[in-house]
């Protein structure tokens, strides 16, 4: 049993639960190996043990997420041209990795938000995951695959 902390509001319907609170919605659809369901301002959660700890693990990081939020700070290194990050629409476009022409590309997952200021870059979001996944994807956008890494360090990188 899980309590439901102030402020938040959940609902639960086969298995898909949605938690609302002041920093936005998180929805997360658990799998059929056991069954989440809600009792008043009680969360009860049935089925093996990895099951009930992935779920716990889950749901605390959905309440976190609609009341603190998650936010990565990046910074972008480079050594001969400078990398530049531009949004648009739901694409994150890396201009001038390693004086490329064409821009790589990222896509930024739900209801994330990137802001970028001279060389860090902040990502937000009340999805752990889709602030993971961003991450992920801009990082792999800017991997180096034809040159020595130990040499060439440019790219994106977590700080904090």
């Amino acid at each position: 049993m899980i309590a439901i902390p102030d402020g938040v509001t959940m609902e639960v319907t086969d298995n898909t639960v949605t938690v609302k609170g002041p920093k936005g919605m998180v929805q997360k659809t658990f799998g059929q190996k056991g069954k989440v369901s809600l009792s008043g301002k009680e969360l009860a959660i049935e089925g093996e043990k990895e099951y009930v700890n992935t779920a716990l693990s889950l749901i605390s990081s959905m309440f976190k997420g609609v009341t603190e939020g998650f936010r990565k700070e990046l910074k972008i290194v480079y050594a001969h041209f400078p990398i530049s990050i531009e949004m648009k629409g739901e694409t994150i476009l890396i201009k001038n990795f390693q004086g490329e022409k064409q821009p790589r590309q990222a896509r930024l997952i739900g209801d994330t938000k990137l802001q970028v200021k001279g060389q860090n870059v902040t990502v937000t979001g009340t999805d752990k995951e889709a602030v993971g996944q961003t991450i992920a994807n801009m990082r792999g956008a800017t991997k180096i695959n034809d040159r020595d890494a130990r040499i060439f360090q440019d790219g994106i990188y977590i700080v904090g």
